[in-house]
């Protein structure tokens, strides 16, 4: 009888050694060779592309987020069925909580603002000074001028985009016309009045620095004709994602007759589309790599089936089933664990540099990417989460480990005679 063959350690130094002199192609086996650079190829660019990718969606969703939670209140408080002109008070009973960096009044209204050269439409913003400087995403960003004393007198602040548009600079004069202004027996008459530049602003979202004008508190009040009221009051509170916890001590702090809402409802359409975009492209470049995973097995079942007559030979001078099975299973996660590897290490340097990138590509091509006027930004962000880029390294790992598992468990099944019989 025969004895039985031992099965050596997994993973030994022979194993090793022999799964790299399989790596190491001879020039009768080029063809094998090119479908396993397909394949590290694949799997290397498929990982880098769904890590830049995640990379700028997560960028341009958290800039979105900064800038639109930057400007507005995470909380919104406005008054149910009567004028607001008890936000005074109601605004110091806010400030008065626990969490709350501050409460701004304000008011809001649709205008035309023109120039000696251009006319276009805008969004007037009537905001107190410590208001605006409650907002860093404004009061950090002033280009020329400045919001000292800006509560005080009647200059407003516009968006650097709307200056160039206009062709205006601080000090100079520009008209803003309101469609709700005096009645008269023919109608209401638009209100028209000049106002001086006192400061320009860059926030670096081009919706923001083209359309948004900000006037004083009291200055609006006037130009608006309301009087002693606000349109509503805006809440900056210390910790947004745990808005919940502020609406119902706010709600219990302005009383019922206002309506209090947060941040999520006003933009929760917004932020879902880009969150559904987000998982959608991340299934569909997933299959990038599962297509390079696919070609290890191909590129794996050739190279079994050139090298049956070295497995029969390894087979009767005493390799065991599992040894053989290990040596085609490193053969073909090498060029997996090797191709995310690199992968990795591209995506990671192309998103630390994707604003140069970006750059050079608009220089070569003549051409304007990442266009402000369409995706509201200034510049093309990208930001690495740890966990998620983890995630793609790992599901890359284990496709490329799964992908060896059958051609491994075919070399280890073949029969030395029947191998050794026909060559």
């Amino acid at each position: 009888m025969t004895a039985a063959v031992a099965d050596t350690k997994p993973f030994t130094l022979f194993e090793w050694m022999l799964a790299l002199r399989y790596l190491r192609a001879r020039r009768s086996e080029g063809f094998i060779s090119v479908i396993a650079g397909f394949s590290f190829t694949g799997i290397m660019l498929g990982v880098a592309t769904l890590i830049i990718v995640m990379a700028v969606m997560n960028g341009f969703r958290n800039e979105l987020f900064a800038k639109i939670l930057g400007l507005n209140g995470h909380v919104i408080v406005n008054k149910i069925g009567g004028p607001f002109d008890d936000y005074d008070e109601v605004t110091k009973r806010i400030n008065e909580m626990t969490g709350i960096k501050s409460a701004m009044p304000l008011i809001e209204g649709q205008v035309m603002v023109s120039s000696a050269v251009q006319a276009t439409g805008a969004l007037v913003r009537g905001m107190s000074e410590e208001g605006m400087r409650s907002l860093p995403l404004l009061a950090d960003n002033i280009r020329f001028g400045s919001l000292d004393g800006f509560g005080q007198g009647s200059g407003i602040a516009i968006g650097t985009r709307l200056a160039n548009m206009l062709r205006v600079n601080v000090g100079d004069t520009i008209t803003l016309v309101s469609p709700r202004g005096a009645s008269t027996p023919f109608g209401t008459a638009p209100r028209t009045k000049p106002y001086v530049v006192a400061a320009l602003f860059e926030m670096g979202m081009a919706e923001y620095d083209r359309t948004m004008v900000f006037m004083p508190l009291l200055e609006a009040q006037r130009y608006f004709s309301r009087g002693p009221e606000v349109d509503a009051i805006e809440v900056i509170v210390d910790h947004p994602e745990h808005i919940d916890n502020f609406v119902r001590e706010i709600k219990r702090a302005v009383g019922p007759a206002n309506h209090v809402s947060d941040w999520r409802a006003r933009n929760e359409t917004f932020f879902t589309v880009l969150e559904v975009e987000r998982n959608v492209m991340f299934i569909i470049l997933s299959l990038i790599v599962l297509v390079a995973a696919l070609n290890i097995i191909s590129g794996l079942m050739m190279l079994v089936k050139d090298k049956g007559r070295d497995v029969a030979i390894l087979r009767t001078m005493g390799a065991s089933r599992g040894s053989i099975m290990r040596v085609f299973l490193i053969t073909g996660a090498s060029i997996g664990v090797v191709g995310t590897l690199a992968g990795l290490v591209l995506g990671i340097v192309f998103c630390l540099n994707i604003e140069y990138i970006r750059e050079f590509v608009s220089w070569m091509s003549n051409t304007t990417l990442f266009d402000p006027n369409v995706y509201y930004l200034t510049r093309l962000p990208a930001d690495m989460e740890p966990r998620e880029t983890a995630s793609i390294v790992g599901m890359a790992l284990a496709l490329s480990v799964l992908a060896t598992l059958y051609p491994s468990w075919r070399a280890s099944t073949l029969d030395p005679v029947e191998a050794l019989r026909y060559e």
